[in-house]
């Protein structure tokens, strides 16, 4: 009986354990449990909160796309239409959703010379409209994204603005033609008016008549060079003797010269070297810098017209000994427009820095306080087509 006793008391303390073990494990599963239902809380909330900012951000990129001023168009993999925005359907018309890119392309569009650029026939109002489409890189599943802008009006005001430069170019060419014309009108004039006078013998009535001739041939060249220029055509190289060329300058210059009673010293040191370069814009250009010289110069001034070789370069100079110009007129004596007399163009000095930088080459001027100035043109002995 008493093994009985003991063995129900060992059972029932076998029992005890188990049954608190048992309690144990079962409070840390409701504690794990507790503890899962807490972070599940959390990870349910977070959820939340990352699905309510993608809404946001989704409500926010597509007010952003119905307000965009340009077409959206979304393709698919077959190159289906499969999101547009409202743009694209003003641009465009209806319908679109669910239509082959392609057969939009071949049945409203129009390909212009620029790329990317297309005309589009509106059907109501009938105004061809002209768009630009731009296209993203397809990403990994063969999706693309099309922008569409309408340019039409950016278009016709860029039409605007490149007719207004024409005809500003044009302005300045015709005070470019004004200026290369007036020294050898007013020379051949100057010859023309002394063969009014009877007292002249037949050989010296024929040299002026001769030199009339050739500076109305010089007017006809000048008028050929423009047309040529407004043409587009290239420049036209020739090789010439560069103490040619200063003969030339002091045969047109110096009679209006004598006429003001100035005087031009030529100091030829080119050696009897040649130049390739376009003669009748060096010519024109040089006529430009003597002019120039001589406005500032007054009665039994000098003006001096210099040549001279450094390495392959050709040295003209135009020295005169006129007021001079201030520092501030030389950082700006060279602009289009900027001009320090009265009647003047403000054109003369640009174009010939234009012309010079056409021959790769540069001027500049050096003027001391009070005693003249002096341009200085520096250009390459040949030149490259």
């Amino acid at each position: 009986m008493a093994t009985d006793q003991q063995q129900l008391q060992i059972a029932f303390a076998a029992f005890n354990e188990a049954s608190e073990q048992l309690s144990g494990v079962y409070q840390e599963l409701q504690h794990q449990v507790a503890q899962l239902t807490h972070e599940l809380a959390l990870a349910n909330g977070e959820l939340h909160k990352q699905l309510l900012e993608k809404e946001n951000i989704s409500n926010q990129l597509s007010f952003l796309l119905n307000a965009l001023p340009g077409g959206v168009i979304a393709l698919n993999t077959q190159g289906s239409i499969e999101q547009v925005n409202p743009a694209a359907l003003q641009i465009l018309g209806e319908p679109l959703l669910h239509l082959q890119w392609q057969d939009i392309v071949a049945k409203r569009l129009k390909p212009t010379k620029v790329m990317n650029e297309w005309y589009l026939q509106q059907n109501e109002a009938k105004q061809q409209l002209r768009i630009r489409i731009q296209s993203s890189l397809m990403d990994c599943e063969n999706r693309q994204i099309l922008l569409l802008n309408d340019i039409t009006e950016s278009y016709a005001i860029q039409e605007k603005i490149r007719r207004n430069q024409r005809l500003t170019a044009m302005g300045e060419m015709a005070a470019n033609l004004a200026h290369q014309l007036r020294t050898p009108l007013a020379t051949a004039l100057l010859y023309a008016t002394h063969l009014g006078n009877d007292n002249l013998t037949p050989d010296v009535r024929k040299g002026f008549a001769e030199k009339t001739v050739e500076r109305l041939h010089r007017l006809e060249q000048l008028t050929k060079d423009m047309l040529r220029f407004v043409k587009g055509e290239t420049t036209q190289l020739e090789r010439f003797s560069i103490s040619y060329l200063l003969s030339e300058l002091q045969q047109v210059i110096e009679p209006q010269l004598t006429l003001r009673h100035m005087h031009l010293i030529v100091r030829d040191h080119s050696k009897g070297e040649y130049l390739v370069a376009d003669y009748q814009a060096l010519f024109g250009a040089m006529i430009s810098l003597l002019e120039n010289a001589m406005q500032v110069s007054i009665s039994d001034d000098l003006i001096t017209l210099t040549s001279s070789l450094k390495k392959d370069m050709l040295v003209l100079s135009v020295r005169d000994h006129g007021p001079g110009i201030d520092d501030v007129a030389q950082n700006r004596v060279f602009e289009p427009f900027y001009t320090t007399r009265q009647e003047g163009t403000g054109l003369g000095l640009a174009i010939v820095r234009g012309v010079i930088q056409s021959m790769n080459g540069m001027v500049c001027v050096n003027s001391p306080s009070d005693n003249g100035s002096e341009f200085v043109v520096t250009i390459p002995r040949t030149q490259q087509d």
